[in-house]
């Protein structure tokens, strides 16, 4: 028997500990902020929780957690649903690098990944690079742990600001250089966002030279695909090549950002897609992808406009749509469709989300309608608030099917992910999607429970260890003695979202404990005034 005094907390139940492997009945033990036994010996210990199920804490390796867990430590969203370590900086929007002197286009750039409608503020960032935001948030206090990338885009910024082209010469030189740094103060690799200013502008010249950068330091390069082929003809399969090339030019460890199929005439082909994958990865390439459990997606609305618009940020583009001639020729280039292979405009599958009360408009209206009600054209509607909201309008986009969500969650090279923030359950000014509040116990319990198309322990190992090692979190992601008690107690037979697309601020059910680095964050749906998250190393 082991000795009970050695043990501050224990947890009991059916052990799911984040390796894939079958559960056990068991029994976890904790000392200080460490496991310190996994087995099926009977222990004790001074605290002792029992569950029909514990598993290790999941970790979200897609999210845009960067600035929202600094305004807010309660991280609420995410830790009820046993979230304990968001991995955030993706789609190019890192918290680092800021250089001070373009803190205004950082300012609007990161203003994309506000969900919540608040407006991130110059005031807001406090911080100039990986050092000074983890103790800017550790100060602060987290309820999560954080494990931050790079943002392409910052780099750019920081470097260069919103010059067009791929990155040459001084340019080119200055973000590595900046790159460097971050990575040796522990950022765990470095995300682009290949359809958003200013990450759109980088060739894949200039992508392989920071993959070189990223593979000398064993990091990851995560990728928000472009929405064209620039590398052959196939803009639809294409698109994922890019990523896969920059891994077998570089040799980086690859991370395709939340795989999806948004055009309607292609879906039901996301078989033919993770088939193109799996042969790359059968090829050499150390390459996953993550996908979300939802058949929408969500983002800043100015994503959505033709590229000729966006250039130069949202200063230069509110200008260009000031002008009556430009917007005509905006609007009729809009009508054509979004993105690069102009997806028709199907208005009625667009909602807006957060809007600020631009033109009265309000969060939950779809474009149509409210079009309608101002005597608009949906793309004259669409324009005037990106001209007023710039990036802090968004909307959600129901482009997408069950069907092609199932099988990308299928995939052996899938990991789960929420693309959401950590933010408060209450939201006043918008309609966050529901991946921010329910992605994970989605997971378990629909795709899970509900629809058998994964067993339980592979679930949660695409949603813990195997995150864990595709991203180099050492310390944490499996029930291993030595590794951070991070940890889950839940009930399989009732976990479940309640989070829809117009009540999204609803917690989940289910979760019943969540301990982050030994302490115990959520009990019984209530949480605890613990702050005991980190910013993590890669290092």
């Amino acid at each position: 028997m082991s000795d009970t005094e050695s043990y501050n907390l224990v947890l009991s139940g059916l052990i799911y500990d984040g390796t894939g492997a079958k559960p056990f009945e068991g029994y976890v033990g904790v000392t200080g902020d460490t496991i310190s036994y996994v087995g099926k010996e009977k222990i004790t210990g001074t605290k002792e929780i029992v569950a029909p199920a514990i598993s290790a804490g999941f970790i979200d390796i897609h999210t845009h957690s960067d600035l929202s867990m600094a305004l807010d430590g309660r991280c609420e969203s995410k830790l009820f649903q046993g979230v304990t370590t968001d991995v955030s900086g993706n789609c190019a929007f890192g918290p680092v690098p800021i250089n001070r002197e373009r803190i205004a286009e950082h300012t609007a750039h990161l203003q994309g990944m506000d969900f919540t409608g608040g407006g991130y503020q110059e005031s807001d960032i406090s911080w100039n690079d990986l050092n000074e935001y983890r103790a800017t948030l550790e100060t602060r206090g987290i309820a999560q742990n954080n494990a931050p990338l790079v943002g392409h885009g910052n780099l750019r910024i920081a470097a260069m600001g919103l010059k067009e082209g791929g990155a040459k010469g001084a340019d080119l030189a200055r973000m590595a250089e900046l790159l460097e740094r971050e990575l040796a103060q522990g950022a765990f690799g470095m995300s682009t966002g290949l359809t958003y200013v200013p990450s759109r502008y980088a060739d894949i010249d200039e992508l392989v030279a920071l993959g070189k950068v990223l593979k000398k330091h064993n990091r990851v390069y995560a990728s928000h695909a472009r929405d064209y082929d620039i590398l052959g003809d196939d803009d639809f399969f294409g698109v994922v090549n890019e990523a896969l090339e920059v891994g077998r030019r570089s040799g980086v460890r690859v991370q395709y950002s939340h795989a999806a199929i948004n055009q309607p005439h292609r879906w039901g082909m996301a078989g033919k897609w993770t088939d193109i994958f799996a042969a790359a990865v059968k090829d050499g390439v150390d390459a996953c992808f993550d996908v979300y459990p939802y058949d929408a997606s969500s983002s800043a609305l100015t994503q959505y406009l033709p590229a000729w618009v966006q250039a130069d940020g949202v200063d230069a583009m509110a200008t260009r749509l000031a002008d009556p001639e430009t917007s005509a020729r905006a609007e009729r280039d809009l009508a054509k469709g979004w993105g690069a292979l102009e997806i028709p405009w199907q208005w009625d599958r667009v909602m807006l989300s957060a809007t600020e009360g631009l033109l009265d408009t309000k969060a939950g209206q779809r474009i149509d309608a409210a079009a309608r009600e101002r005597n608009l054209t949906p793309e004259h509607l669409v324009l005037e608030l990106c001209r007023l909201g710039g990036n802090r309008v968004m909307v959600v986009l129901f482009y997408r099917t069950e069907e092609d969500m199932r099988t990308f969650i299928r995939s052996p090279h899938s990991m789960i992910c929420s693309d959401g923030s950590a933010i408060a359950f209450k939201q006043s000014k918008a309609l966050p999607h529901p991946r921010s509040y329910g992605a994970a116990v989605r997971a378990l319990g629909f795709i899970g429970r509900q629809k058998h198309d994964l067993p339980l322990e592979e679930i949660i190992y695409k949603m813990s260890g195997k995150v864990a090692a595709h991203m180099g979190i050492h310390d944490r992601g499996v029930l291993a003695v030595g590794k951070a008690a991070d940890i889950v107690a839940f009930d399989p037979a009732t976990v479940r979202d309640q989070a829809t697309f117009t009540e999204p601020g609803q917690p989940p059910i289910g979760i019943d404990y969540v301990i982050v680095n030994g302490q115990v964050a959520v009990a019984g749906g209530v949480q605890s005034e613990v702050r005991a998250g980190k910013v993590l190393s890669a290092l």
